[in-house]
């Protein structure tokens, strides 16, 4: 059963990286949203290779590996997959279905595009994506 608008809406205003964002910008971040369903096991994110999208869990819960250890379970509510796509830079790590998902799938493409006609927002990504790789440090530091 796919999510309606206003699911969708409330889903994506409750992650950090668009608590800020008026009702308005959340419908045109929803709109570009795809909703897939995934088995577990299926791998959706691999550390180092290019991103090119991320992914918002609905339902079900992912395992994010670094390394091949697992750092983190995420469930409903989390996202994953940001840090590379917006920096251009390798994931920094493994994410892989733990149970059955159901995901909310941006396109990078997609999603920089809009932030380029929502100039207000790139400062709030940049702050969270900033977040982000200071805990993914972190992270490896203790794994070291």
């Amino acid at each position: 059963m796919l999510l309606r608008a206003d699911t969708r809406v409330d889903l994506i205003r409750g992650l950090p990286l668009f608590e800020l964002c008026s009702k308005r910008d959340l419908r045109r971040i929803a709109a570009l949203a795809d909703e897939r369903e995934i088995a577990a096991g299926t791998e959706l994110i691999r550390e180092g290779e290019p991103g090119s999208e991320f992914y918002v869990v609905v339902d079900g819960e992912v395992d994010v590996r670094r390394r091949g250890r697992r750092v983190a379970r995420l469930g409903a509510g989390s996202y994953v997959g940001e840090i590379a796509l917006l920096s251009r830079s390798p994931r920094t790590a493994t994410v892989v279905a733990a149970t059955p998902l159901r995901v909310l799938a941006i396109s990078g493409r997609d999603f920089v595009a809009l932030l380029d006609t929502l100039p207000e927002l790139w400062l709030k990504v940049a702050r969270t994506l900033a977040d982000r790789v200071d805990a993914d440090e972190a992270i490896d530091a203790t794994a070291v």
